[in-house]
């Protein structure tokens, strides 16, 4: 039995394939998927960290891409009152919502793979 949330969106394929497109638009950027997949399993990341852990990143660029996921709704922020400030980084319900979902495209993209390296035997 379908629960409410499907009930209420009965897709035509134009519908579906623009909610896919605006969905996929939300991650669009060489930098999004490193940082959401850093805050996966509900991990808390300091800015500090997110840098480390993603070295090629420029703290501009880093700091937009934040930005910009928590005007999104898939980030939370928070700053703690204390000297120096400490912030703090971490997935909302809706983005942590996500992770399945790109889990089941990584797999996809693994069957992908082991398809292309049969066709090339």
């Amino acid at each position: 039995m379908p629960d409410a949330a499907e009930s209420r969106h009965a897709h035509t394929p134009a519908s579906a394939a623009a909610g896919v497109a605006s969905t996929l638009a939300l991650l669009e950027g060489r930098w999004k998927l490193l940082i959401l997949f850093q805050l996966f399993d509900g991990k808390v990341q300091r800015y500090s960290d997110l840098e480390r852990l993603i070295p090629d990143v420029s703290q501009k660029m880093l700091a937009q891409q934040l930005r910009r996921l928590e005007s999104d709704g898939l980030v939370e922020r928070t700053v703690h009152p204390q000297v120096p400030p400490r912030v703090d980084y971490r997935l909302t319900a809706w983005g942590q919502a996500l992770c399945p979902a790109l889990d089941a495209v990584l797999r996809w993209s693994d069957q992908r793979d082991a398809i292309t390296a049969a066709r090339a035997e």
